[in-house]
């Protein structure tokens, strides 16, 4: 009798299932509606908590420990007390969303930088917006005053905007630490919050210098070391506006009042 063959296609299907009969295939995405994190979640819409459904990345998925879309958010919330404490680098607890002013003075003193947003003096692209990311500082880690510092080179392209118009606004974002990512929300879900302060940037006064070098260098201690021939010199906003963004239902206009009457703390 002649020995039999099998194709070899057959064969490669049969070790592979075999190989793999332990394992769940699933989609790359699960989609769950979103997790009871905080109490105010409760009266949230039913529409808009679709729209702002959670996504769990592949990364959630498991092999033979598969975890349920259920058993992900019960473990999520969990560690929400945990979660909250870490919603920026180096920060304290966040205050409660409704505290608008709170909120954005926590934002504002617990950044470390921001993205600067000027009217461009370049030949390609003048009258045009323009952004650039600076290292920024309200005040020492125990100190904050909701004034913001920068320290800027003339050699900076934005630099050269602000002499031609002072005018900017400068932009914060949640994101920029652990929370939002661990909360799984989009940098653009409304609960990973964004700052704009909107103001005149100017050039620091000599009564004030000591106080911006100490805001800055201690916050960004390699800044003392930069190199003195781009000549630096310390600039803050003068503000006009202030707008956030920190929960589902609209952004806030703060009163420069209440801003400056707020705490982070």
């Amino acid at each position: 009798m002649e020995p039999a063959y099998f194709p070899l296609a057959a064969v490669v299907l049969a070790v592979v299932l075999c190989s793999c009969q332990s394992y769940t295939l699933r989609g790359s995405v699960s989609w769950v509606g979103p997790p009871n994190d905080v109490a105010e979640d409760a009266d949230l819409s039913e529409e808009d908590a679709g729209l702002w459904k959670q996504v769990y990345p592949p990364s959630s998925v498991r092999g033979d420990s598969v975890e349920s879309p259920g058993e992900l958010v019960k473990s999520e919330n969990d560690n929400v007390a945990q979660l909250s404490s870490s919603r920026l680098s180096s920060s304290s607890s966040p205050p409660p969303h409704q505290e608008t002013a709170r909120t954005a003075r926590y934002i504002a003193h617990y950044s470390d930088w921001g993205h600067l947003a000027t009217i461009s003096t370049q030949d390609k692209i003048k009258g045009l917006p323009f952004g650039n990311i600076f290292s920024v500082s309200d005040g020492p880690l125990d100190n904050s005053t909701g004034v913001v510092y920068f320290y800027v080179t003339p050699m900076d392209n934005t630099v050269s905007d602000l002499r031609s118009n002072p005018y900017a606004s400068l932009t914060f974002s949640e994101a920029e630490g652990e929370f939002c990512r661990q909360m799984v929300y989009d940098p653009e879900d409304p609960r990973c919050a964004r700052l704009t302060l909107t103001g005149k940037m100017v050039e620091v006064e000599p009564e004030e210098l000591e106080f911006a070098k100490e805001a800055m260098f201690s916050r960004h201690p390699v800044m003392a070391k930069w190199p003195v021939g781009h000549k630096w010199f310390f600039m803050k906003l003068e503000l006009v506006q202030v707008w956030l963004q920190d929960w589902i239902g609209g952004v806030s206009l703060i009163p420069l009042e209440d801003y400056f009457k707020a705490t982070p703390f």
